[in-house]
Parts: C-alpha cells; structure tokens; sequence
C-alpha cells in the first residue's frame, strides 16, 4: 500500500498550533530546533513510506505463526525492524548515555504515528521496546540499565510488558503469577500471561520481558505486585545472549486484525528474573511504562487513520460513478463530507496528541509539577480521542469504498480490522473516561477549568479576524465547563462514571475547536482555515448531545434489571 507521512501537518502543528518552541527554548531540549525537527521528520517520513508501507499487506495476508515452538514473523517484518532499528527510530526521546538520540517525546510521538500509518503492525514491536526503555531509565538499578538499554535502544534486542492474565484482564490486582526469592538477588518467575505483543520473533537477539507477579510477602490487590525484568535468553558474563530461560510461548491469539503482530501466550516455569524498581512497587514502575504508551496507543490510532483516510482519499479521486464536476466520486457531496469529516478529527485528534507530549516534554525539561498534572490529564484524553477517531475513520473509509470496502481485496477493511482493538489495550477507553472524571478530577477540577480558560483567552483573541468561529467555540467551552462543575459536584462516583465517556468525548471536541481555531488564525485564507471552519460549524456542536449526556446522571443507565437486559 502506498503511503505519504504527513510530515508538512506535523510541522504546521508544531509551529502554528501547539508552541512546540517553547521546548528547545528550554536547556534540556536546545538542540532539537524547528529545523532539526523539520529534518528528522522528513527522513522519518522516507523510510515510512519505502520501507514500512508495503509491509502492511503482508502482516494482514501473511501472519506470524509458530513452526514447532519458533516463532516466524511476516515475510520484511524483519527487515523492517532493522531498518527502524538502524535509523535510530526506536530510541528517539532514550538516554543518550545508553545510546539514545535523546530527542523530545514530541518528536518522537510524531515519528511513531507516522510510522503506525504505514505499517501499525510492524510499528508495534518498536512501541514496545520504548516503552521498556521508559520504565528501566527510571526504576532499574545500573547494572540493569548497563546491560539491557544499549541493546534495546539498538534494537539488537527487544521488549515487551506482561500484565495480562487469564484471570486478571483491566484488574491487575488479581494477578496470580508468582515470584519466589533465588537467594542469589534473581527470582523464579511463574505464572501465565495472555495478550503479550511481540512475545517474540526471529529477527532480534532477544526478548527482554517486564513481568507483573508476586513475592511470597506480596498482599493481595496492586499494593503487593512487583516487577521483573526476565530475558527469553539468559545474558552470560559478557552480556551476550545464552542459555534458554524458563519461558516459552505458548499458542498465539487468532485475531480480527494486526495480523502480522503476533499475540502471545507466554508461559513461565521459573524463569530467571531480575526485580525492576521496589518489591511491591511493581504497578508504579508499570505505570510509568503505561502512561507513554497510552499516548502512544492513541498515536497508533491516528496513524491508522491517517493511512484509511489517505487509501479511502486515493480510492474517491480515481473511482468513476455518477455526474460529478470532476467524473470521481470526490465531489459527490455525501463522499466529500465524509473525507472532510475523516481530514478534520485526524487534525483534531493529532493535535491533541502533541499537545499532551509537549506537557509531557516540558516537564522533563523543566520539573514543573503543573506540566505534569497538565500532560495527566490530557493523556486519557490523547489515548481515547486518538483511538476512537482512528476507529472512526477507517470505518468511514470502508463507507467511501462503496462495495469495494467490504471486499478484503481493496484493502480497506484492514485499517477498520487492525486499528480496532486501540480502544481496548492500554487501558480500554471506558476506563481512561473513568480515570478522567475521577483521579484527574481529584483537585477539584482546577487542571480542567485550567484548560478552558486556556481555550476561553484564545477565543477572545480570535474575536477580530474570526468572530463567529470564535464565539462558537467560546460558546461550546462555556457549556463544557459548566458540565465540569456539575461533574466535580457528584460524590456518587456511579453518576461520574455513568456519564464519563460522552465527558471525554466532549472535552476532545472542544480541545478540537480551540486546536482548528488557532490553525484558522495562523492559515487565513488558507486551506487549514477552511477545515477549521468545516470543524467548528458541522462537528464541534455535537458537545451539546455529549455534555447532555454526560449531565444525566446512572439513574437512567441502571433502569433496566438483569433480567430485563435479557428480555
């Protein structure tokens, strides 16, 4: 499949929307300037669109599968990782010190989505590996850090995270899996973990897995949780890999989609393992592996929509049917709003994406808690917003696709198949809505009405070049914030959570209009302003239905019993 990264949206964006410059105007990042940045996305973009795009039919078609216990990747899968490998790609924002580029995370959440446009699949296993790096930078001792980020940063070796079980989906805390004392300072690891991407392949050294179990003191629920770091191949005295570990994959899953990026069942039988950060603190150190990657997760599901739109985009201007100004199906009025639809939330949802990363970006580089309470907050909002418009989209690009879109030949259907499950790892997106109408309103709302303030102070300005954009969103700001203030009076948790999704929803299609607007004030006349005024007249309205919504308390969600559920 052909694919173009949208590297002049990603440049816009930084420049005219979301003050990326306010990043190396700092002394952590000084040296990743709007050229340099300009100029790795460029390079980025080359090897997304030669090397990842015409792998993404291959996963789909030829899947990763296991030959008596090895596992096989799709045909280029590997290849392809060494060529992310090799261009730096999967160590972007790591360490310089173990090798890394030592780039934002801005930068590299733009990378990443391009990437996961062109081949989600393949994009996966590099995601993995980041966020392993993330977790070990920050919780693992030395030596760990000596032995396992070169090589993980490289890309020479891999990473992966174990959470899942059987037993123990969204509730961690009622994991089984246990860790017992070697008396040497490693641990025997068991257990069973479901859900593991990239549990392995054929093309790295090997396969460093973070693994979530239990010490022998460990109590029940999160608090007794630890993690552990536990190699497929155990490193000898000169960091080399050697003899097997007592770990294998058991079966993989047989998926709707991302096909091409095996799905695991790992087993451990006393695998060797090392402890990652406190014993008991296992869920602090996942987090802070969990946290960038559901930023990532919503990057994947923008990319994916990036690549739907693009493949639904070159379908409609060379697809003959009806009268049309132009003989295609673009310029009938039904496809060209759908493709406007398609164009607009990739714009909104992007934006907000980095919006979140350059929160994240200037926390590091400054330590200013707000930052950090800034890029909390956005990020379910990132990771929910991102995944549902990927999803969105391309299903809307099967709708563009006519008939054409339900025949798995046009290739439409696999961004619909691939993207769908976004919403669901990392945290489901109903639990990032609950997460944000109650741990991140935990302060009273402030970091909220921050943020509308934030977009009320812009909307003002926008008044003299763009009155009535301006006050539309102004308009549709007021009625978030007064939602937020019913929301923060709830003490019954049933009603926040009854209502969060539609919430989220809601405060993604305002952050949305006040990202269009700032793009309208930056390209008057141009062709972003007039996708901004598409947003704010046709989509940003439906906060009204989703604050409605989100205002009506549990009552009515909990009015039908069980038992009338199923009558």
């Amino acid at each position: 499949m052909t694919f173009r990264a949208p590297v002049s949206e990603y440049e816009f964006l930084l420049n005219h929307v979301v003050g990326y410059d306010a990043i190396p105007a700092t002394g952590r990042f000084a040296e990743a300037t709007s050229d340099v940045v300009s100029a790795i996305l460029n390079e980025a973009g080359k090897m997304c669109g030669e090397v990842m795009a015409p792998l993404q039919r291959n996963g789909d078609l030829t899947p990763a599968y296991l030959e008596n216990g090895v596992l096989r990747t799709s045909p280029g899968f590997g290849d392809g990782f060494r060529a992310i490998a090799e261009g730096g790609w999967i160590g972007m924002s790591a360490p310089e010190d173990h090798g890394g580029m030592g780039l934002p995370l801005t930068v590299a959440t733009a990378v990443n989505e391009m990437m996961a446009g062109a081949c989600l699949s393949l994009q996966l296993a590099p995601l993995m590996s980041q966020g392993q790096i993330e977790a070990l930078e920050h919780h693992a001792s030395d030596a760990i850090k000596d032995l396992y980020l070169p090589k993980l940063i490289s890309g020479e070796w891999s990473g992966t995270m174990n959470l899942t079980e059987p037993q123990a989906g969204s509730d961690v805390g009622a994991l089984s899996s246990k860790a017992v004392p070697n008396g040497d300072g490693t641990y025997a690891v068991s257990g069973q973990k479901i859900f593991i991407s990239w549990g392995d392949n054929d093309f790295c050294g090997n396969i460093c897995h973070l693994v979530l179990a239990r010490l022998p003191d460990g109590v029940p629920g999160t608090k007794g949780i630890s993690l552990f770091l536990v190699p497929k191949l155990l490193p000898d005295a000169d960091g080399n890999p050697g003899k097997a570990n007592g770990l294998k994959v058991v079966s993989l899953e047989h998926k709707m989609g991302l096909h091409g990026s095996p799905t695991c069942v790992m087993q451990y039988d006393g695998a060797t393992g090392w402890l990652v950060g406190e014993e008991h603190g296992g869920m602090a150190a996942m987090f802070t592996m969990m946290n960038n990657a559901r930023l990532g997760v919503g990057g994947q599901g923008v990319g994916a929509g990036e690549g739907a739109y693009q493949h639904a985009l070159a379908y409609a201007l060379e697809r003959k049917q009806g009268r049309t100004a132009s003989g295609f199906i673009a310029d009938h009025a039904d496809v060209r709003r759908m493709l406007m639809e398609m164009k607009a939330d990739l714009f909104a949802s992007r934006a907000i994406l980095l919006a979140c990363a350059q929160a994240i970006d200037m926390q590091t580089a400054t330590g200013d808690s707000g930052w950090a309470e800034r890029a909390a907050f956005l990020t379910p909002i990132a990771k929910a917003f991102g995944t549902d418009t990927g999803i969105r989209v391309s299903e809307t690009g099967v709708q563009v696709h006519g008939g054409m879109g339900f025949i798995e030949e046009s290739g439409a259907a696999q961004y619909c198949r691939d993207v769908r499950v976004t919403a669901i790892y990392e945290g489901t997106n109903g639990i990032q809505s609950m997460d944000l109408v109650a741990r991140k309103m935990m302060d009273g709302g402030e970091m909220a009405f921050g943020l509308i303030d934030e977009i009320e102070e812009q909307a003002e300005r926008a008044r003299a070049t763009h009155p009535n954009m301006a006050e539309s969103v102004w308009q549709a700001c007021e009625s978030l914030r007064e939602a937020t203030e019913w929301l923060v009076s709830q003490q019954d948790m049933q009603d926040r959570f009854a209502g969060s999704v539609p919430y989220l929803r809601a405060f993604a299609r305002v952050l949305g209009g006040h990202y269009h607007l700032a793009a309208a004030m930056a390209d008057q006349g141009g062709p972003r302003e007039k996708l901004a005024r598409f947003y704010i007249t046709r989509m940003l309205p439906e906060h009204a239905s989703l604050l409605a919504h989100a205002q009506a308390g549990a009552a009515g969600t909990f009015a039908l019993s069980l038992e009338e559920l199923a009558g």
